[in-house]
């Protein structure tokens, strides 16, 4: 069941695009998400950004009209490469950190060789996350709401930070490459995006 990020601009569109390909499409509200299901039996689930219910009437547009961002959230990219964190008011980024550390890589060596480079990479990874969790109490400071992406090993160790505590994670999980600027002007946009899974007949 692949799921699929849809700006809410382009919702509307989505579901007749949907309801083109498939049939004649129902649409129904249950448990805070839209659900569509057509006439070929193929259906979808929607669910709106920052894990909003919803409980408006079963339209499209009414569902993309209650995708409404925040008006503060983060987003917290954490990888053993580097990381990138963003303060975001509404739509606009107000402050915002990318940072890359080196990580050395793995030793086909083996032995006491290999453990030390364990070490040393254990050691490097640490420090990465330690300054990546430095960065995020700054920027994230009185945020609740936050998307997170990158590597999950990663980002729970800078998450563990007490600082941070207060933040809640919000899906969807952002599986992304070692943060750069791009990267997290993507991971911002699809934060806001409809979460849609997808079932084809």
């Amino acid at each position: 069941m692949p799921e699929v990020l849809v700006p809410a601009s382009r919702w509307p569109r989505w579901v007749d695009n949907f309801a083109t390909g498939h049939g004649g499409t129902d649409l129904s509200v249950a448990d805070g998400a839209l659900r569509g299901v057509a006439e070929d039996g193929s259906h979808f689930t929607a669910r709106l950004p920052f894990d909003t219910a919803y409980d408006g009437p079963a339209e499209a547009g009414a569902f993309a009209h209650a995708a409404v961002v925040p008006g503060t959230w983060g987003v917290l990219l954490v990888r053993k490469g580097g990381f990138a964190v963003a303060r975001m008011a509404g739509a606009a980024m107000v402050e915002h950190k990318i940072g890359q550390r080196h990580v050395q890589g793995r030793t086909k060596a083996g032995g006491q060789s290999q453990q030390r480079f364990a070490r040393r990479r254990d050691n490097q990874a640490r420090q990465a996350y330690e300054a990546a969790a430095d960065h995020a109490a700054r920027i994230l400071t009185g945020v609740r709401l936050a998307s997170t992406g990158g590597d999950h090993v990663a980002v729970d160790a800078v998450l563990g930070d007490t600082r941070l505590s207060s933040v809640t994670v919000v899906k969807p999980w952002l599986a992304v490459p070692d943060p750069r600027r791009a990267v997290l002007d993507a991971a911002i946009a699809d934060t806001q995006a409809i979460q849609v899974d997808v079932t084809n007949a």
